[in-house]
């Protein structure tokens, strides 16, 4: 089955209902969806900072439940190392969290769907789907 990597802010779509879901939900149709690890401590962290209540997470713990997560290995911390410099050699600083979620999905060979694919430019063969509707090609500014 073919997989692909959602990020944060398209994950955070789904699970709130958000009427941009919908720019996202025939590249995830038929796949293997996969959420970075970095994503999944991002959605944790909301409820915790939101002071969510015990239906509130258990709706989300449901939520996650669609996803398949990528965790740690050393090769994730070698290719985030990799993509970090190669992003800041070509002109563009990747914020740490971004910086996992593109190093997952480059270890893994698989797309990014993302909200933001300006906080991926810089980070050589890192394939995004945007909202736009664009698919393929690389991170913008490659």
């Amino acid at each position: 089955m073919e997989a692909i990597l959602v990020d944060t802010d398209v994950a955070s779509f789904l699970f709130r209902r958000d009427t941009r879901a919908e720019l996202y939900r025939r590249h995830l149709s038929g796949k293997l969806v996969v959420l970075s690890f970095m994503s999944l401590g991002e959605m944790y962290r909301w409820a915790e900072e939101r002071n969510w209540g015990k239906p509130r997470r258990q709706q989300l713990e449901q939520h996650l439940r669609n996803f398949v997560t990528r965790g740690f290995s050393r090769e994730l911390c070698r290719t985030w190392a990799r993509v970090m410099a190669q992003a800041k050699r070509n002109g563009h600083e990747l914020e740490n969290a971004d910086g996992w979620v593109a190093a997952t999905a480059v270890l893994h060979n698989i797309p990014l769907v993302t909200h933001n694919a300006r906080h991926y430019r810089g980070v050589d063969g890192l394939k995004v789907i945007c909202g736009n509707g664009r698919a393929g090609g690389e991170a913008p500014g490659t």
